[in-house]
């Protein structure tokens, strides 16, 4: 049986697309740093010098957006956008997980 099929993804300029898919990678990595949710050192400290990179990547794909004259966002299209990419489940990631029950920290 094939997976339900996604939603299309809603029409982005070049530059929206490029901060959508920069601001995922972040929230990825942010995911794989959270020390709330981590497996081991290494990964998080390869997940931060990376994070590094992406963070620049995302303010360049912000600069497009603003050098080409696109200085709204349309939160509503880029929200659609990143829940067709997972956005809520990557997000998920950054947050705390739910405590354990009473007196658990």
């Amino acid at each position: 049986m094939l997976p339900p099929e996604l939603p299309p993804l809603p029409a982005l300029t070049r530059a929206e697309g490029e901060v959508i898919d920069c601001y995922l990678h972040v929230l990825d990595l942010l995911g794989r740093i959270n020390p709330a949710r981590a497996h081991g050192t290494y990964s998080g400290l390869r997940a931060a010098q990376t994070l590094v990179v992406a963070a620049g990547r995302l303010r360049e794909a912000f600069e497009v957006m603003h050098e080409r004259g696109e200085r709204e966002l349309h939160t509503g299209t880029l929200a659609r956008a990143m829940r067709v990419l997972d956005g809520e489940r990557r997000a998920a990631r950054v947050t705390l997980p739910p405590s354990e029950g009473p007196g658990h920290t």
